[in-house]
């Protein structure tokens, strides 16, 4: 009786928009107590990241009536993730975030199911992402983000008249925060802006010139990098500096705070050191909270329907007073990750090592080191290298012939390629096309129905 009474309590506001209609549902939305328990049964939710952000992403999302949810990250929790990541404690550190922050939401949530994976999200196969109903971002790296953003754009099919497929749309909630400030966004790939169609919200990272450290420095900052990357080296020839050891990082304090006083510097500081050294953003628990909240409603709305989602952008800054203002972004018709996909035509002949040569050189590609799979089935794979010994023979066989001898369809490669002059792990669509083939196709096609 007592536990009836807590889920009537947890599911009370839940059922006010569940239960309900309302003149801000979606098309499809159908008020019902079904409508809670399909949730619970058929949506599938990935949390991508298990840090300040994904905590609370498990917890909101858990409390929200989500009850099939599993989660990513390829980090272990460390003392300084103590303060804001709230699933930690202080015997968890060493331990995979995923896998303890799955067993603690487990725990205080009763029926949900966590399903960690301690992993690097590139170690995951396409089909291993295509099972979700959505995917919810809590990263803070534009390069993870980027890489989840075409694994989720890869499944978008066309029409023939180049109009997205709604079955095929893979929803992403993105959620992002620095210091008192975050967004969080709506993408519907092929109908709402992608994440590479708005890559230009993101400044590109703060360098400094080498001369300008060595010779005159004019911030703190400039002092720490000149410990950092000059100093350190010169004193500890072939040592590997680690920023994660204490005593390397107080090196690196004391020597910043000697040149910040040579050159009449103030303001460096221990945690200063840290931040720079480590390009760490300071992170404010109640931030992670605020956005957090708007990406799991935003998360319910696209499940249940029961309200428009947000058009398409929201960004919040709790620096001076609360302010939240919505922005509705243009999608990229040219985007080459959310769009119909790069056309590449081929002769028949051509093998599928000529073909990956092709896309290291395409000006719109410039991939390197490609894997290749076809509707779900690896034609080649560059890694691990038991997966290479058993593709290598499909080098030598031609496109053509491993696609089916389909006329055109629509390839994966995987990849890396330069993106602000650091290599980057990509995924890019490709609709190949094979000239002179169609008829021939068509002939045989209507042959075998004969």
């Amino acid at each position: 009786m007592v536990e009836s009474t807590v889920q009537q309590s947890r599911s009370r506001d839940l059922d006010k928009l569940l239960l309900r209609p309302g003149n801000l549902v979606g098309p499809n939305f159908e008020p019902g107590p079904g409508l809670r328990e399909d949730l619970k049964e058929y949506v599938r939710v990935l949390v991508v990241g298990a840090g300040g952000l994904g905590c609370e992403l498990l917890k909101d999302l858990a409390l929200s009536g989500f009850r099939e949810i599993e989660v990513i990250d390829m980090d272990r929790i460390e003392v300084s993730n103590l303060n804001r990541q709230f699933l930690f404690r202080l015997e968890d550190v060493g331990k995979p975030k995923a896998e303890v922050a799955a067993r603690r939401v487990m725990q205080r949530v009763a029926g949900v199911n966590i399903v960690p994976h301690f992993c690097r999200i590139e170690d995951k196969e396409l089909d291993f992402y295509s099972n979700f109903s959505i995917i919810a971002l809590g990263l803070d790296s534009i390069e993870a983000r980027s890489y989840i953003n075409s694994v989720a754009c890869s499944f978008l099919e066309y029409d023939a008249d180049d109009k997205p497929q709604e079955e095929t749309v893979k929803p992403m909630v993105d959620g992002g925060t620095e210091g008192f400030q975050g967004h969080a966004r709506v993408i519907m790939p092929g109908i709402t802006p992608c994440f590479e169609c708005t890559i230009w919200l993101f400044p590109p990272q703060v360098k400094f010139p080498l001369c300008t450290l060595a010779e005159t420095p004019r911030t703190a900052a400039h002092c720490i990098e000149y410990a950092h990357l000059i100093k350190w080296d010169e004193v500890h020839s072939g040592e590997a500096f680690d920023p994660d050891d204490p005593e390397h990082m107080k090196w690196v304090y004391d020597e910043a705070n000697k040149r910040a006083e040579l050159f009449g510097i103030p303001g460096v500081t221990l945690s200063l050191t840290q931040g720079v050294v480590k390009n760490i953003i300071p992170a404010i628990a109640s931030t992670n909270a605020i956005i957090s909240a708007a990406c799991a409603l935003e998360t319910l709305k696209i499940a249940s329907g029961c309200s428009k989602t947000l058009s398409n952008y929201l960004t919040y800054n709790g620096a001076e007073g609360l302010h939240t203002k919505v922005t509705e972004f243009v999608r990229d018709k040219d985007c080459l990750v959310c769009g119909p996909g790069v056309l590449i035509e081929l002769d028949a002949s051509v093998t599928l090592q000529k073909f990956i040569e092709l896309l290291e050189e395409h000006p719109k590609l410039l991939l390197s080191k490609a894997s290749i799979a076809h509707r779900g089935k690896n034609l080649y794979m560059q890694a691990p290298p038991v997966l290479e010994e058993m593709t290598r023979s499909n080098l030598s066989k031609s496109l053509y012939d491993l696609m089916g001898k389909i006329p055109k369809d629509v390839v994966h490669a995987t990849g890396t390629t330069n993106k602000n002059d650091k290599k980057t792990s990509v995924l890019r669509k490709l609709r190949v096309v094979f000239k002179g083939v169609d008829e021939i196709t068509d002939m045989e096609t209507a042959a075998g129905g004969a």
